[in-house]
């Protein structure tokens, strides 16, 4: 994935009516994945992030358990890539989430998946894909916006957000 030049961008809209088809988008992901695939999550609690990032894992293979970083703000977990799942919330500026090591060149070796992303303005690699999560009508409803930026990520999300 390029660090720092980004040309390409591509968006879409998805929508899922369970947890489980909001794993099935993250599996979907993390099965096509290359090294340096970025997330970028953004949505209000409960809105699905942490079950994305479950599917991602399951895509990549991990058998860890996979639960929203709050408290420790990163976890790493082993699969076909390594697993860098990251949490913003309890931030209170991007500078921490630097001084805390959240976002390290070693992580190009692997995908990492921000949640409260926008917490971390500015400080983002401009390659990525972001998804904003929001609620539905129904109470499983969730719908995903996302964005991608930069040709391998716009070639991961042709691959599997676009039409599906």
């Amino acid at each position: 994935m390029e660090p720092t030049t980004v040309a390409a961008t591509a968006s879409g809209t998805l929508r899922t009516s369970s947890a489980a088809g909001t794993r099935a988008i993250g599996r979907a992901i993390g099965e096509a994945a290359e090294p340096g695939t970025f997330l970028a999550l953004v949505g209000e609690l409960g809105a699905g992030k942490t079950q994305l990032a479950k599917g991602v894992a399951e895509g990549l293979g991990v058998r860890s358990v996979v639960n929203s970083p709050t408290f420790v703000l990163m976890n790493e977990h082993v699969g076909r890539l390594r697993l860098f799942h990251a949490d913003a919330y309890r931030l209170g500026d991007p500078e921490e989430a630097i001084a805390a090591g959240l976002i390290e060149e070693r992580e190009l070796d692997g995908l990492t998946i921000v949640e409260w992303s926008d917490r971390l303005d500015g400080w983002l690699p401009s390659a990525r894909i972001d998804v904003r999560l929001t609620t539905g009508d129904g109470p499983d409803d969730r719908q995903l916006d996302w964005q991608a930026h930069g040709a391998a990520h716009v070639r991961l999300a042709d691959r599997v957000l676009r039409d599906r």
